[in-house]
């Protein structure tokens, strides 16, 4: 169980101060959610502010994961780290590709699931990235291998690349990798599922 912590003050400030005293923590470790309260007759407003421990949404993503587990009938271990307000959270399973599922699909189910659980009780949009044994970040290195290889192609026939549809993630990656090549560009086309990348020379 998440523990809410609620405070109040007549400012933002004076109740992030006072949750901040009392939980003895730097504020990069907690999630704040304010409300500010209309004043009444002959009272000035007042600033009521809900406070969650990122430690203890770290311990509910751990719960929801053993939970997971059990309901698959397959053994996960969790390595959860956060940082830049990103939560990483990192499976090893002894069965992964039950976990990661056809094209990482399992995997990216997972995240949206996690993302809106964890959303809901923070009362903000929390940013989580699942991986599974590096699965992701293997299939990142692939991509980026391709595209120069294909950027690399384009710059020598002169002839642009259509390339398969892609997500957004992935999309990212090949606007960014392309960007490194002074004469090339990319543009994206088509409707999401279908959206692609085409690069071509400038």
């Amino acid at each position: 169980m998440v523990q809410v912590n609620k405070y109040e003050g007549k400012t933002k400030e004076e109740a992030l101060d006072a949750a901040l005293n009392d939980l003895n923590v730097d504020s990069s470790l907690i999630y704040c959610k304010y409300e500010e309260q209309k004043a009444k007759l002959f009272k000035g407003k007042k600033v009521l502010l809900e406070v969650i421990k990122k430690e203890d949404i770290i311990s509910y993503i751990k719960e929801y994961i053993n939970t997971l587990a059990t309901n698959m009938n397959i053994e996960i271990h969790s390595e959860i780290k956060e940082s830049d307000d990103v939560i990483n959270v990192m499976l090893v399973s002894d069965n992964n590709p039950i976990l990661i599922g056809k094209e990482g699909r399992t995997l990216n189910a997972l995240q949206i699931l996690l993302r809106q659980a964890v959303s809901m009780i923070v009362g903000q949009n929390v940013k989580i990235n699942v991986d599974a044994s590096n699965y992701k970040a293997k299939k990142v290195h692939h991509l980026e291998i391709e595209i120069k290889k294909i950027a690399k192609q384009v710059l020598r026939s002169g002839v642009e690349a259509k390339l398969d549809p892609m997500n957004s993630y992935d999309r990212r990656i090949v606007h960014s990798v392309v960007s490194n090549f002074e004469d090339l560009e990319t543009e994206s086309f088509g409707e999401t599922p279908n959206r692609y990348v085409v690069i071509r020379k400038k």
